[in-house]
């Protein structure tokens, strides 16, 4: 009697076997080991206490935001390096309009994300119909509004800032809403944290659980076959476009309330920051894979870094030579595990 041989279409996998085809293990695993490095060395005691907590899920926070819907982009093919200058651009047009015009906050608030998504429309729509590489078009977006916002600043304050938001109507409510903080202990946690995981539920939620999440890995993985099924490449990819501006105008509009004014040159650098949380989260550069929940664990990583150098009394200019290990690092394990998980049949 002749042996049947088991069909490996519908071979069950095992559990091994899916987390390491889950694209932030890696990020996950590099998170851990960065935590319990940076405690071993902590001078302090504090880092891994409430202080500590509170300390670097502050700095975590704004980046995983942005970070999550920029790794989206980036699963979808595609780039923004406007991202960092648009937190600057909307914070200040948000206080502009407030402190120099005399609107409401509220309707500031408003008319900045309304901005935003404009600006996304406008990336994504050259991309699209010019095919030119959005790290281009993003690049020329990134010098005109870095320009705007020396030129427009100096021009209605004198100043190279926007100061006294917090004198304006409506003010009290959207601090409470995008600005505020809660006691845990002895020690302030920000209300950035619980937008951050409402961010990275949302975003987890849309790619997993939607048919839009299904176009943009689609988008991202191979367009010409996406479009032959009949995936919408063109509006998936605007749409991302405005989603990522959209986030980085929030991450503005907290900044300025927050602060209660905002500098020219605020957000200048932190496009990659953004991008390489969601590379250190798991998310292939080339597109078509990757994840929200890593990204936010990328962020997470660079919020422990940022935390733990200075608790550990290192020379703090060694934070950049850390990232970029980290960054290396995290692309290779990436690398190992996705070729590991191929390889693995069961």
């Amino acid at each position: 009697m002749a042996t049947q041989t088991k069909d490996e279409r519908v071979a069950q996998t095992s559990l091994a076997t899916k987390m390491l085809q889950r694209p932030e293990l890696g990020a996950l695993i590099g998170a851990a080991v960065i935590f319990f490095l940076f405690w071993s060395v902590d001078t302090t005691g504090n880092f891994a206490g409430v202080g500590g907590t509170a300390g670097w899920t502050d700095i975590a926070a704004p980046i995983g935001i942005i970070a999550v819907f920029v790794a989206l982009l980036m699963i979808g093919g595609e780039f923004d390096l406007s991202t960092g200058v648009m937190v600057g651009t909307s914070g200040l047009m948000a206080g502009l309009l407030a402190t120099e015009y005399g609107l409401n906050i509220w309707v500031a608030i408003a008319i900045v994300f309304v901005f935003a998504l404009l600006v996304g429309f406008i990336n994504g729509v050259i991309v699209v119909k010019t095919g030119l590489p959005s790290f281009i078009v993003t690049l020329a977006t990134f010098f005109v509004l870095r320009g705007a916002n020396l030129a427009v600043t100096k021009e209605l304050t004198g100043t190279v800032r926007v100061a006294n938001v917090e004198d304006t109507a409506g003010f009290d409510t959207a601090h409470a809403i995008f600005a505020s903080k809660t006691m845990i202990g002895t020690s302030n946690f920000q209300v950035s944290i619980l937008w951050w995981v409402l961010a990275t539920i949302f975003a987890t939620w849309l790619l997993s659980r939607t048919q839009f999440g299904n176009w943009i890995f689609a988008s991202g993985g191979d367009k010409n076959a996406a479009r032959n099924a009949g995936v919408p490449v063109n509006r998936t990819k605007i749409t991302l476009f405005m989603m990522s501006s959209l986030a980085s105008a929030f991450v503005g509009v907290m900044f300025v309330l927050r602060l209660q004014g905002m500098q020219a040159g605020q957000g200048v650098g932190m496009e990659f920051f953004y991008i390489i949380a969601a590379a250190v989260g798991g998310t292939l550069l080339m597109g078509g894979a990757g994840s929200a929940i890593g990204a936010s664990i990328g962020a997470a990583i660079m919020g422990i870094a940022d935390i733990g150098i200075p608790y550990a009394l290192w020379d703090q200019d060694w934070r950049w030579t850390f990232i970029g290990v980290i960054l290396l690092a995290a692309v290779l394990v990436n690398t190992y595990i996705g070729k590991k998980a191929k390889g693995s049949k069961r």
